[in-house]
């Protein structure tokens, strides 16, 4: 049977916190980010600013709805397993104000300024911090505590898709420019003038596409950050998944199959304590099972599976068969109930609503050396609606901003206008900085709360 523990009046406190954070950040992300979706149409007066925030955070909230959880648990497994599942529960708390306090405090700073800056970069700075204050904290070499295979895999999808933005956009352009040749499109707003007929609904399309897929992959980050909270303020409710009690049988066994392969590959990688849960759940019993304890059990010899999966001295075969039975176990742990992605979805399409117009701005007369057009401004969106929706349905968190951004700049440089060198240098900037500054700030914030 299943062993729950009775709540303290601090875990209840803690947990409504906690959701407050998580829902603001994601509220912050909507009007952040989503500006990126709206800022042609709005731009161009294709459609009136109510009515394209209220579509696109439409949109947003189907994507959200639609769109796995598969970049959700690609962010969550960025934290060592002790952090990411903790038995008792006591490390949750300092690691969610951490994580929330550091990626709102930067979102907000760079709205502040209408510099378009990256959530993804912020939740993913800040995870890496704690990974990396955790480590501090326990004495650990970096090396072997913080899983840098997963960083560096996120990592290069974040540097190489606006790369792919700004030569895909540049490249589209350039295509319509010379297959297309109604004047319309190359014109930037005049006074107060929508544009017309089919130009128009292009872009209404494009703008579609983009909130869709917006929604798709940015929503799952916030669909991680809350099953973060929910499982670390009440691991006893929260650790398994409501379906989870057919494959609890099958754990032992799960365990028995990987034993021999994390003792022989992952003795000396990402943590020793893979080698003891592998013991522990070899003698799982349907009958007697604490959620909490066997959710970290299982999250630490997910991690050993891992690091056997990317570990070029196992043969082929050990690899994946490593890959196998992590994913095999995943199921009992990698979850998400319907409310969390409503509670998500709500968030972000209600951000999307309001605080767009200082990016907006930017967006439109402040990349280049001359004002958006709206073939500009559907090149970008295509290009940049088909990276997000593909890197969304691959498990990757890319940057809405950064490729939307990256390709109004290609859609500059393919007219010949150029790019506003100040405001570029701006960008790259808060590019740049966002990783150290936010992975500095989580990992102090964590290691003072925990100390």
């Amino acid at each position: 049977m299943l062993h729950f523990a009775p709540y303290s009046a601090f875990s209840i406190i803690a947990l409504v916190i906690c959701f407050a954070l998580v829902c603001i950040f994601e509220f912050v992300n909507g009007f952040h980010d989503t500006a990126n979706a709206v800022a042609t149409v709005i731009y161009t007066r294709s459609l009136k600013p109510r009515t394209a925030v209220i579509w696109s955070g439409c949109m947003n909230f189907v994507g959200v709805l639609l769109g796995g959880i598969s970049v959700a648990y690609g962010l969550v497994e960025l934290l060592p397993a002790d952090v990411l599942s903790p038995p008792n529960g006591d490390p949750a708390v300092p690691m969610l104000i951490s994580l929330f306090g550091t990626a709102l405090a930067w979102n907000l700073f760079t709205w502040w300024f209408g510099i378009p800056n990256s959530s993804s970069h912020c939740v993913i700075g800040a995870l890496i911090g704690i990974a990396i204050g955790d480590a501090l904290l326990h004495t650990r070499d970096l090396g072997n505590s913080v899983d840098w295979s997963q960083i560096w895999k996120i990592l290069r999808a974040l540097a190489i898709s606006p790369l792919l933005g700004l030569i895909g956009a540049g490249g589209l352009y350039f295509i319509i420019k010379h297959l297309v040749h109604d004047p319309e499109l190359y014109q930037p707003p005049q006074g107060d003038r929508p544009t017309r007929g089919w130009v128009r609904g292009l872009l209404i399309l494009t703008c579609t596409g983009v909130s869709f897929s917006h929604g798709s992959n940015d929503g799952q980050k916030s669909i991680g950050l809350i099953m973060l909270t929910i499982i670390g303020i009440l691991p006893a409710t929260f650790a398994l998944a409501p379906d989870s009690a057919p494959h609890i049988p099958h754990i032992a066994e799960y365990a028995t199959s990987a034993a021999p392969l994390i003792e022989q590959y992952d003795h000396d990688g990402l943590r020793d304590e893979a080698i003891a849960a592998v013991g522990r759940l070899s003698r799982t019993r349907a009958d007697d099972v604490v959620p909490s304890v066997l959710r970290a059990d299982m999250y630490e010899v997910v991690a050993g599976l891992k690091a056997v999966s990317a570990n070029p001295a196992a043969s082929t075969h050990e690899r994946a068969q490593a890959k196998v039975l992590g994913n095999q176990m995943r199921p009992v742990v990698e979850y998400a109930p319907w409310w969390v992605r409503l509670l998500s979805a709500l968030c972000l399409g209600i951000g999307t609503m309001i605080g767009y117009k200082r990016i907006v701005h930017t967006l439109g007369e402040k990349i280049g050396n001359t004002h958006l057009t709206p073939a500009q401004g559907a090149s970008a969106e295509l290009v940049g609606a088909g990276l997000i929706a593909t890197a969304g349905y691959t498990g990757l968190p890319v940057s809405t901003t950064h490729i939307i951004t990256a390709g109004i700049a290609g859609t500059m440089l393919g007219s010949g206008s150029g790019i506003n060198r100040g405001m570029l240098v701006k960008i790259a900037l808060a590019w740049v900085c966002t990783l150290p500054v936010t992975i500095t700030i989580a990992a102090g914030l964590f290691y003072i709360l925990n100390a």
